[in-house]
Formats: C-alpha cells, sequence, structure tokens
C-alpha cells in the first residue's frame, strides 16, 4: 500500500487509514463491539496502518475498542494510533475545551483507553475559541516533550489558526472534512498544507457512505445516525447526490473498471499530500482497499467528474453541520488560573 509522512514527524504511515467514528456508536446508529474489532484486526491485515479515533466517538467507547483490538490481537506496533484532544461532553451535549488542565486530563484518559504508552498523532479536534491557541500548543508540546505522543496536528482548523499554532510548536498534520462532494478546503486549507508540509487527513472520503455507491432513494437509517439530520441526505438534496453517483458510477466502470467507491478514495489520494480515512465497520467492506493502489485519475476524467458535479449537484452543501457550539454550555465554568 502507498506510503506518507506525517509531516516532518520521521512517521510513515499507509495513504489508506481507518476512521472509526462510526465505531464508536455514537451518531451512527450503535456499535457491534465483536464486528467492530473484526474490522480493525482485518484493516491491519490489509496493510492499514493508520487508525484514527477520538475521545468524543461514543464518548470513549472507539478508543476502548481499537485499545482492544490492537492490544488484544498483538498489532500496536503494526499502526500509528491517530486520537484527538479538545471536545468534552456533559450530559450528552459536546462543547470545546482545548485548556490545558482539560488536555492533560485528556491524554491519560485516552491513553488507558487506547492500552499503549504513547499516542503517535494527537490532534486538537476543533478550534476552541476561549482558549487562546498558544495555550493550546505549548499544553501539547510539553505532552510530545514527555515521550506520550510524537507528532501534532489539528482538526477543522483554518490557515491563520494554524499559523498562531505554529507560531509556538511544529504542527504534522491537518484533518479536515474532504471528498468528491465536500471539498471547500480547496480554497485555502489545501494548498496552505501543500505549502507548509503538513499531511492533510481526509475524513470522510466517502462522504458518510454517500459515495460507497450502496445507498439508495430507498436507504433509512435508525436511531442517532447523523444521516437524519444530514441536508446531504434529506429532500431534493438527496436526489441530487444519489444522481451524482449514478453518474460516477458509469464513469469510474467505463474509464477505469473500477467501483465509485474506489474512484472516490483514489481522487482524495491524487490531491495532494493526503491520506483517505475510511469509516468501514465490517471487515467486508475493505475488501475493494486492494483496487485503489496503482493507478491515478488523469487530467481529462477529473474535469469530467467536475461537470457531473456541476450538472447533478445544483444545491450544494457544506459540512458544516458537524461543528460542535463555538462556546461551552453556561453550566461549565474554566478553572481558576
Amino acid at each position: 500500500m502507498e506510503e506518507i509522512a506525517i509531516g516532518a514527524s520521521g512517521l510513515s504511515t499507509s495513504r489508506i487509514g481507518l476512521g472509526t467514528w462510526a465505531i464508536g456508536g455514537w451518531m451512527w446508529g450503535g456499535s457491534d463491539e465483536a464486528r467492530s474489532i473484526a474490522t480493525i484486526r482485518a484493516a491491519v491485515e490489509r496493510g492499514i496502518t493508520l487508525i484514527d479515533t477520538a475521545p468524543v466517538y461514543g464518548f470513549g467507547r472507539s478508543e476502548e475498542i481499537v485499545g482492544k483490538a490492537l492490544a488484544e490481537g498483538g498489532l500496536r506496533n503494526k499502526v500509528q494510533i491517530a486520537t484527538k484532544v479538545g471536545l468534552a461532553w456533559q450530559n450528552g451535549q459536546v462543547y470545546r475545551d482545548s485548556r490545558a488542565e482539560r488536555i492533560r486530563q485528556e491524554i491519560d484518559d485516552s491513553l488507558r483507553r487506547l492500552r499503549t504508552d504513547v499516542i503517535d498523532l494527537y490532534q486538537v479536534h476543533w478550534p476552541d475559541f476561549e482558549t487562546p491557541i498558544e495555550e493550546t500548543a505549548r499544553t501539547l508540546e510539553d505532552l510530545q516533550r514527555q515521550g506520550k505522543i510524537r507528532a501534532i496536528g489539528v482538526s477543522n482548523y483554518a490557515p491563520a489558526q494554524m499559523d498562531a499554532f505554529r507560531a509556538v510548536t511544529r504542527l504534522d498534520a491537518v484533518q479536515p472534512p474532504y471528498n468528491l462532494f465536500e471539498r471547500e478546503i480547496e480554497a485555502d486549507v489545501l494548498p496552505y498544507a501543500t505549502s507548509s508540509g503538513l499531511t492533510v487527513l481526509s475524513y470522510g472520503a466517502l462522504c458518510r457512505g454517500l459515495l460507497s455507491g450502496r445507498i439508495t432513494p430507498e436507504t433509512t437509517f435508525d436511531g442517532d445516525d447523523l444521516r437524519k439530520v444530514d441536508p446531504k441526505f434529506r429532500n431534493a438534496r438527496f436526489r441530487q447526490y444519489l444522481a451524482a453517483v449514478e453518474a460516477l458510477k458509469r464513469l469510474a466502470q467505463d474509464r477505469f473498471g473500477k467501483s465509485v467507491l474506489t474512484l472516490a478514495l483514489r481522487w482524495v489520494l491524487d490531491q495532494g499530500p493526503t491520506v483517505a480515512l475510511w469509516g468501514a465497520r465490517d471487515p467486508a467492506q475493505l475488501d475493494p482497499m486492494h483496487d485503489v493502489d496503482g493507478w491515478h485519475i488523469d487530467e481529462a476524467s477529473k474535469a469530467e467528474i467536475d461537470a457531473i458535479l456541476n450538472h447533478c449537484v445544483t444545491d450544494p452543501v457544506s459540512p458544516a453541520f458537524m461543528a460542535p457550539p463555538r462556546r461551552r454550555p453556561n453550566t461549565v465554568r474554566p478553572e481558576k488560573r
């Protein structure tokens, strides 16, 4: 499998990573631990060496499952673990909190759940508008100096925020939403990362399953599945995106002999210093992985893909609906310094 360096950290990883938000169950209609563990182990067996998780995914559940799968399978030394910090929760309500006190608590909780003594890539999950970026950066630099983390990343950060972070300490990676349907980072974050030597971990590479080729107009979503409120999966917009997927299916098959899922992952990898995070939660979902390596999408085909999107998706919508509130709840008070 293709590999990529994680910034200037000295670490390298496969260019396809396993995303484990869905494995945590929260906002994905629940989780099956045995199937999740089997998926993680199948991913490693197939050559994936990056597992991306976060404390907020299932309120600790995803990290616990990842830790159990790797420890009991003897796989820890075969992968890079990427997890996050800076989202807390209270009574099921998620909020941003990147204060030093919170980070020092979270790192130890994550190490325990992941059953490891070091996290390979530690990422600030969302910018905290109530905590100075410099405070957050200094705290992660301290953790790196202590040997608890190896590389530092941010997620959902704008270039100006990354500039402020990098004024304090080295940054190795950025994790934004990026896929064929959600391309806002091409205007700022992607060129910034390319020029600054940052690796881009693209979350939502299959756009919450839309680009898997398995979703139809009759597909329903259960429980707390976030696709029940995702504007892409509702009414006229849903029909537009599904029409685009059908056209992309035909292009993928006729031009490359590939599936639309494979096309979508290859497209992400062809955009720059990128890793495509694949949110599989069943081993069989990983079967097409071998079709992603060893080829590229030519410029003429990229132009045709753009034409399909412009024709089919006349009312596009951003992934901004996933952002947590900008301010902490009134019941949460910062500790006195």
